[in-house]
């Protein structure tokens, strides 16, 4: 009797252990870390993480000046230039119109703005199906690009890029 409730517990335990990583392995995640640019002094880390289809990417950052600040998902997974131009535009493999997320036309690296508070601080987050990591869709995947925090505010309008301003800090969207 006492076998065949230590061979119970053992399947048991076995049974939930495998049900725990297969939930695991469906979750992925990836943690960034800003470089600053542009002479700036923005630092700050960027997490996306990927689970049952949808991506939430939460962005917290310091150093910024009081305000509005845009933050988008470029082209190209380099920052190695000192102003950030090194990632190349707005990530748009649907060749859309620039715009604000979720209204109207938008790139899909349309994140859109954030407010840094009177020290300098500031959050972003969103959650999208529109993303996801590493799947290799070329429309989905955020895989080998870059994440650029801007000096001013995206105005949704202007062509290609919303007039964000200079690029002050980047880090590149890799494993």
């Amino acid at each position: 009797m006492k076998k065949i409730l230590l061979l119970l517990a053992i399947s048991i335990a076995v049974f939930f252990s495998c049900k725990t990583n297969s939930n695991a392995a469906d979750t992925k995640k990836l943690n960034l870390t800003f470089e600053s640019k542009s002479n700036s002094k923005v630092t700050g880390t960027a997490s996306f993480v990927e689970k049952n289809g949808n991506v939430t990417f939460v962005a917290k950052l310091s150093g910024l000046k009081a305000g509005a600040h845009a933050i988008h998902i470029h082209e190209k997974s380099d920052c190695s230039s000192a102003d950030g131009s090194s990632a190349g535009g707005h990530w748009n493999p649907t060749f859309k119109k620039h715009g604000k997320w979720g209204v109207g036309e938008y790139h899909k690296g349309d994140i859109g703005n954030f407010t840094a508070d009177a020290n300098g601080n500031g959050t972003i987050t969103l959650t999208t199906n529109e993303w996801c990591i590493g799947c290799g869709d070329p429309a989905k995947d955020i895989l080998g690009k870059g994440l650029i925090v801007h000096e001013g505010t995206d105005d949704f309008t202007t062509q290609p890029s919303g007039n964000a301003g200079a690029r002050l800090a980047c880090s590149a969207i890799i494993k």
